[in-house]
């Protein structure tokens, strides 16, 4: 098999940090994080925008512990803990494609998905209020938290914590138009 057989067997991945460089805390600078797949011997890393994107090609057989590896590199070089929350190009399509709020024709720039690091249970789905944190909206599919919400993210009672708690996993937040640029560079 080719060089470049190989290489295009590789599939890509985006990593998603949740409490990257969120409101003055927990600073982690791109380049370092970058360094951090690097290390994991990661192939066409790259990454988008400061809040901790990262998207990557694994080495073979790594996935599995990957997650757990950068966090632990973060937590020995930086102090802080942060998740690492993995979708595959795949899983990023079928996210852009899951999305009802788009379908229902609200605006993108009201668009948000909160992803999952675990699937939740229907019953975990039920202890969410619909009516939490009206006009936000949300519908979950799979191991994402599809948001609405009209009045911005720092508006709404749809936290991460409350989240969290109800869904008994953790997320990390991302705009839409954050998700799309994710996409196409999964996609490039």
């Amino acid at each position: 098999m080719s060089s470049a057989t190989k290489t295009a067997a590789v599939s890509t991945y985006v990593a998603l940090l949740r409490g990257i460089n969120v409101g003055g805390r927990h600073s982690l600078p791109m380049k370092d994080l970058a360094r951090f797949f690097d290390e994991a011997k990661c192939g066409s890393v790259r990454t988008y925008i400061q809040s901790g994107n990262v998207v990557f090609s694994p080495p073979r057989g790594a996935l599995a512990k990957l997650g757990k590896c950068i966090e632990g590199k973060i937590e020995q070089r930086f102090g802080f803990s942060s998740t690492v929350i993995l979708r595959s190009a795949d899983e990023m399509t079928q996210v852009l494609r899951s999305n009802p709020f788009l379908k229902d024709g609200m605006p993108e720039k009201t668009l948000h998905v909160y992803f999952l690091a675990d699937t939740p249970t229907a019953e975990a789905i039920q202890l969410l209020d619909p009516s939490r944190s009206a006009p936000d909206a949300y519908r979950v599919v799979g191991r994402e938290v599809y948001l609405y919400m009209p009045n911005g993210m720092g508006r709404t009672k749809l936290t991460s914590s409350y989240l969290d708690s109800r869904l008994s996993t953790v997320g990390t937040a991302r705009t839409w138009a954050t998700v799309c640029k994710l996409f196409e560079m999964a996609h490039a």
